[in-house]
């Protein structure tokens, strides 16, 4: 199955190319990006995450795109959906982002998920789409809300797979399908 392209007014999100994965695997090394994130990734680890991200979308028909800005073409990171691991005190379907440190603060986070919460919504029937990320990163919370996800903290966790530190404690963020539609009307 073709993988869907989704295009806003500034991005198109799109199937991986070999040329994304020399800037994916120099945001995996950044240690501003992966800040909330863990360890910093190898060239091969990060080539390894694609053929993953890959794989997995071909046989779902959805995950995570390659994120690049419309007007030059540039690589600026992902954003998609995705299933929730194992281990983790609940199930559903993920929606997230990351995206180059010279990408931050221009709202394409947020342009990113609106469009793959569309996706999961009109294309994929979705009831739900929740989003997690750490305790600390404020950053992503913000994208979170201005999404119009909203937080009950009877749901944060600890994320089982983390090693005992500072991002082992997460927020759960939620959406419905029916919240969504009235954020865009």
């Amino acid at each position: 199955m073709p993988e869907p392209e989704l295009r806003t007014d500034r991005l198109l999100l799109r199937r991986w190319r070999e040329s994304d994965l020399e800037p994916w695997a120099a945001m995996n090394a950044d240690p501003e990006v992966r800040e909330h994130l863990g360890e910093l990734l190898t060239r091969e680890q990060s080539d390894a995450v694609v053929a993953r991200m890959r794989a997995e979308f071909d046989e779902r028909g959805f995950g995570w795109w390659a994120l690049e800005l419309r007007a030059t073409g540039e690589f600026i990171g992902r954003a998609g959906l995705d299933r929730v691991d194992a281990g983790v005190p609940f199930a559903g379907v993920d929606v997230g982002w990351r995206l180059t440190r010279s990408a931050w603060g221009h709202g394409y986070a947020t342009e990113a998920a609106l469009s793959c919460l569309a996706f999961g919504f009109e294309v994929l029937g979705l009831p739900e789409v929740i989003a997690t990320t750490t305790v600390h990163n404020l950053r992503s919370q913000a994208v979170m809300r201005r999404i119009g996800m909203t937080r009950d903290p009877a749901d944060d966790f600890e994320d089982p797979s983390v090693p005992e530190g500072p991002l082992r404690r997460y927020v759960l963020y939620r959406t419905r399908r029916d919240a969504a539609r009235s954020l865009h009307r």
